[in-house]
């Protein structure tokens, strides 16, 4: 199969599914998945669709249509995860950059997005995250710096001890924080275990917490304390997110910008 027609079936996929895995994409093409994220970068940089972590939506403005496809499979992780205001959340968030700025991006399926308007900037990324690293491995504007540690493929990050030990010898300016929710309580908390340890170590290494949380981490889910609002420097967020839980942000001086 020619480059051009794979890409159209891929742009056609998400015409008819409005999102795609990068193994779903590579199973139904009969692609690696290596190919596939090529084919991924190069259309997001074209305008045809909008990567994300582990596969692609469609644009903004842009619907799914009735007619079924080939490529249409079950709808992969990004079904429901709210794509647009995570968009909106990285967007406010990337101003929050200045420039030589040295920035911790946590696992999840925001900071990707984020990454993806840091390309160009004169800045230092370290991350975890590999999907973190696809949006950034060939823009020579950026410094990027990947922890080491144990590879977990389903959600393509490093964690472990050896991770920890990479972030004890890092000075970070800003953290983007990600989490599964926020308590009204005012705790920020995380369902996975072996996750836990990481991002607190991502907030030890960094001078400013900027914590990016959509409504829909209003309260979330979660049972495994990251940190508390009181602990957070900036909130990122939007409409809908509990106005009480954000108070308690603001009385602690910390700051709340909703997308």
């Amino acid at each position: 199969m020619i480059l051009r027609e794979r890409q159209n079936r891929i742009v056609s996929a998400l015409r008819s599914g409005g999102a795609a895995s990068v193994r779903d994409l590579a199973q139904s093409l009969e692609v690696s998945e290596s190919t596939i994220r090529r084919d991924l970068d190069l259309l997001d940089r074209n305008g045809e669709l909008t990567r994300t972590y582990g596969g692609a939506v469609l644009r903004p403005g842009e619907t799914v249509t009735d007619f079924g496809d080939p490529l249409r499979r079950e709808r992969p992780f990004a079904e429901g995860s709210g794509i647009e205001l995570k968009q909106r959340v990285a967007d406010r968030a990337a101003s929050l950059v200045p420039d030589d700025a040295v920035v911790l991006l946590d696992i999840g399926t925001t900071t990707p997005l984020l990454a993806q308007r840091l390309r160009g900037r004169q800045v230092t990324v370290i991350t975890s995250n590999l999907a973190v690293l696809d949006e950034l491995r060939d823009d020579r504007c950026v410094r990027l710096v990947m922890l080491g540690g144990v590879f977990r493929r389903n959600y393509r990050s490093f964690v472990g001890s050896l991770t920890q030990s990479a972030l004890s010898q890092v000075s970070a300016d800003l953290l983007f924080l990600s989490c599964t929710g926020v308590r009204p309580s005012g705790h920020v908390v995380d369902n996975m275990a072996v996750e836990a340890p990481i991002k607190q170590a991502m907030i030890a290494a960094a001078d400013q917490v900027v914590l990016l949380a959509t409504e829909a981490k209003f309260p979330g889910t979660g049972a495994l304390r990251l940190c508390a609002l009181s602990d957070v420097d900036t909130v990122v967020t939007t409409n809908g997110a509990n106005p009480k839980t954000l108070d308690l942000c603001r009385k602690a001086g910390g700051q709340v910008i909703i997308a």
